[in-house]
């Protein structure tokens, strides 16, 4: 039998650095069935390890590329070398484009192709091997397809032979996945690893940051004068370099800025160049066109596509912009989407590679040595930043809701997952035990996020199954406009622009998944509502919690999540409207509200209508300015959509709020009287010489537990003035403790009977030191203070003059009348010579005024 294409390629394969390792690859495939490709980029491994392992196995080999740019890419050129079109032995599949047939050997396809595949069929029939390239990017989708193969090798297919090929050092994690976590003990060694060298020639590192205090970025993205800059920089490569410049920078809407700021653009000699867009959101004609060399020399303005899995040919200088867009979830405020970010180191020497790969070159970065220092070594994976609710529907789909079987360079967060469970279950994706529901597994089927398959599926029978595609494609392929108005957007799709052939594939495609008659519902025609609140009630399906109206009096939004919007622009389209449904915010570091990227047109009857689960009536009864305020109020979800007055509300949650607003505003606003906070007092003291079960009567305690002592009067108060009604003295004693109660009085007395006959208030004011004032003539003959509490603590004697001014301190007075009392005797005789200063204070009678002339001091009067 004459040998076939691929066989011809590998008895003379082109001059590329892997070629040298083949042999290597092919035993290891042999004897284990799995290995790891280590290959920094360039090095051929895409082009040769494909026809290589074909001739190995039986069927046929998929191969995965991260991108669609890339499979298609890929398989174009490995048809090149064969001699042969696209579609015979090498073809691709990419969501929306087939090209191969019967004898087709080699696919190349995107990752989230062969995820669909292997939840239609995890047999996978007819594959023979599956090539995983570029699994050193970490994408969401590569790692669930790397966990899921590994899955099925060990449980269906143990003749399915896995490679997965890795440009950094992270290949030793791989080969352990592949081969030594088949077996949980570790007894299968892991997958073999083959070492490719690179073949780079030297690149020379240009800095060159931002003049002055140009900023990056600021809440918009990146700011125009850092493109200002990023394209003058392109412009001094040009003139002092030789060959195709490839600039990147991190979104199609970055590319395009650059290459309008480029028009018009020479090199060094004044000669014109051409300058090519390339990112993922062009046609093939574009994309192609990008790729390919011209007579000219060329200028390709990219994304991270062509970072690593695409090949440029003609490239000797690179210009680094710097950034690059990574998937970001705010869970708590249940916002994700793509953010701008700084490139990783490893980011950046992948970039800087592609200037060295048919000769020395350059690359010109955008940012100091300084800042090169500071860049995080790897950009992290994305399965511990992305919004994970496709993800969790896969797994559920599978039958490991949590991942649990599976193995993975990183697990997947838990409280992303967490998250992600609870969007699926509001979408009625999965059962409470995480399963996938039949409405789950036909949202699954739908190649789109699975918000948006909802919306999709939901709107067809209100919006009509066009129009329905129709957004849902816009959603899906993120596509803008000036002012995020998402009702322009769709408009300008339809009058035809340079998206519009990839978006009207998008619109077949979706389309192709409804069940056929969907028309209107509940009487509605599926005409009957006008474009703007279609495509509104579209994004507040996919997005409930997104949801937004105008807050009162204001120019903000408050989204049904319950964080705050704002719109772009003073006087755009949507600054003026009440309801918004909400595509894209994101909201970045220091502010409190998210900056709405893409939105379109609401009212509250779409929006009931889009988010039933999220209207609630609640009863709220509360403490305001004074009062207690009932209100009957009608939700969707953090928004209030009407609010009416309850005339009798529940005494319980009347009783709530007036024990929140004294939490709140503290204990003083009930009417202590003189007698209610002495009261409090000799409980306090109590407690604090006694403990149990004499009540601690804090201001954290008696808020704590004031249902025990003042529940019977809260239901009656409906304000400040009812507060001041309550009697404060009675509703302390249901706090005393039975039957101890009874010797309150006793333990605690309010007042003493000193020796004059007088009866003199006790002072509890600091609970362990209770005070008793009084003038030293009174307590002549006291030889011992009083005891409280059960003879526990002494009362603590403030010994006056006559003028009530403090003379002494004890709580020893037989002591202070052998010691203390002479010396006062000494000073105020003589100052107070109408009062009695006995030198025997014990034996003296106790007077509580002066003596009148021949009374004989047997009758006290008063002092005045």
């Amino acid at each position: 039998m004459p040998p076939d294409a691929l066989e011809r390629l590998l008895a003379d394969p082109p001059d590329l650095p892997v070629a040298d390792g083949l042999g290597s690859l092919s035993a290891a495939l042999r004897g284990h069935g799995t290995a790891v490709v280590h290959a920094p980029p360039g090095t051929g491994k895409t082009t040769l390890v494909p026809p290589l392992v074909a001739g190995l196995v039986p069927g046929r080999v998929v191969v995965t590329q991260p991108r669609r740019i890339a499979a298609r890419a890929a398989a174009h050129r490995l048809a090149h070398l064969l001699g042969e079109p696209v579609g015979r032995t090498v073809g691709f599949s990419v969501r929306g484009e087939s090209r191969t047939s019967a004898s087709t050997r080699v696919e190349m396809v995107t990752t989230g192709v062969l995820v669909r595949r292997l939840q239609r069929d995890a047999d996978l029939p007819g594959v023979g091997a599956v090539i995983l390239d570029e699994v050193h990017e970490r994408h969401l989708d590569a790692d669930l397809a790397l966990a899921l193969l590994v899955d099925v090798r060990t449980h269906l297919r143990p003749d399915l032979v896995l490679v997965a090929m890795s440009a950094t050092v992270e290949s030793e994690r791989t080969a352990h996945l592949l081969g030594g976590a088949l077996q949980p003990d570790g007894a299968t060694p892991p997958a073999p690893v083959i070492d490719i060298p690179g073949a780079l020639h030297p690149v020379e590192e240009i800095w060159c940051p931002a003049p002055g205090r140009t900023a990056r970025l600021d809440d918009r993205g990146v700011t125009p004068a850092f493109l200002d800059h990023v394209a003058a920089s392109v412009r001094r490569a040009l003139s002092e370099r030789e060959g195709d410049v490839l600039v990147f920078v991190p979104g199609a809407g970055e590319v395009n800025g650059v290459v309008r700021r480029l028009a018009g653009a020479v090199d060094g000699s004044g000669t014109a160049v051409d300058v090519r867009p390339l990112h993922g959101r062009l046609g093939h004609r574009e994309q192609d066109l990008a790729l390919a060399r011209g007579a000219r020399r060329r200028v390709v303005v990219s994304t991270a596509v062509a970072e690593s899995s695409l090949t440029v040919p003609g490239v000797r200088c690179v210009v680094d912009a710097g950034l690059a867009r990574q998937p970001r979830t705010d869970h708590r405020r249940g916002l994700a989407g793509l953010v701008t970010v700084g490139v990783s180191r490893a980011g950046a020497t992948q970039r800087a590679g592609r200037a060295g790969r048919e000769g020395p070159g350059a690359v010109y970065r955008c940012w100091s040595q300084a800042e090169h220092a500071r860049l995080a070594q790897h950009p992290e994976p994305e399965i511990l930043t992305a919004d994970l609710t496709a993800f969790a529907l896969d797994l559920a789909c599978w039958g490991s809701p949590d991942g649990t079987g599976l193995v993975w360079l990183d697990p997947p967060p838990g409280a992303g997952m967490a998250v992600a469970r609870t969007v699926l279950d509001g979408l009625g994706a999965v059962t409470p035990d995480g399963a996938a529901t039949p409405r789950g597994r036909a949202i699954a089927r739908v190649a789109a996020d699975p918000r948006l398959a909802r919306a999709l599926l939901d709107s067809a029978e209100v919006v009509g199954a066009r129009r329905a595609a129709e957004v849902v494609a816009l959603l899906s392929l993120d596509v803008r406009s000036p002012g995020g108005d998402l009702v322009a957007a769709l408009r300008e799709m339809r009058r035809g622009g340079p998206e519009t052939p990839q978006w009207r594939a998008q619109v077949a495609r979706l389309r192709a998944t409804l069940p056929e008659g969907r028309g209107g519902r509940a009487g509605r025609s599926p005409d009957a509502l006008p474009d703007d609140l279609a495509v509104g009630l579209v994004v507040a399906l996919a997005h409930p919690d997104r949801i937004a109206r105008r807050r009162p009096g204001g120019s903000t939004y408050l989204m049904a999540s319950g964080t705050g919007a704002v719109v772009p622009g003073e006087h755009g389209v949507l600054s003026g409207l009440t309801w918004l449904a909400v595509a894209e915010a994101d909201r970045g570091a220091g502010r409190r509200d998210a900056l709405v990227r893409s939105a379109a047109p609401l009212d509250e009857a779409l929006a009931r209508e889009a988010a039933p689960s999220a209207v609630r009536t609640e009863d709220r009864v509360g403490w305001e300015d004074g009062q207690v305020v009932a209100r009957r109020s009608t939700w969707l979800g953090a928004i209030e959509l009407t609010s009416t007055r309850i005339p009798d509300p529940p005494p319980a949650l009347v009783a709530r709020a007036v024990r929140d607003g004294l939490a709140r505003e503290g204990l003083d606003l009930l009417p202590w009287s003189a007698a209610a906070s002495g009261l409090r007092r000799r409980m306090a003291f109590l407690h604090a010489a006694m403990g149990a079960p004499w009540p601690d009567v804090g201001d954290e305690a008696l808020l704590e537990g004031i249902e025990g002592w003042l529940g019977p009067d809260l239901a009656r108060v409906r304000g400040a003035r009812d507060l001041a009604r309550i009697d404060v003295v009675s509703a302390l004693r249901r706090l005393l403790p039975w039957p101890q109660a009874g010797r309150l009085d006793g333990l605690a007395p309010e007042q003493v009977v000193v020796p004059s006959g007088s009866r003199v208030r006790i002072d509890y004011a600091d609970p362990a030191q209770p005070v008793l004032s009084v003038r030293v003539q009174e307590v002549f003959g006291w030889r011992r203070a009083p005891r409280l509490a059960d003879d526990r603590v002494p009362l603590v004697l403030h010994l006056l003059s006559p003028a009530r001014r403090p003379a002494a301190v004890t709580a020893d007075l037989e002591s202070f009348w052998r010691t203390g009392y002479p010396q006062v005797r000494s000073e105020l005789r003589g100052r107070y010579p109408k009062h009695a200063w006995p030198e025997d204070p014990l034996t003296a009678p106790p007077t509580a005024g002066v003596r009148r002339p021949g009374a004989g001091g047997s009758r006290p009067r008063p002092l005045t």
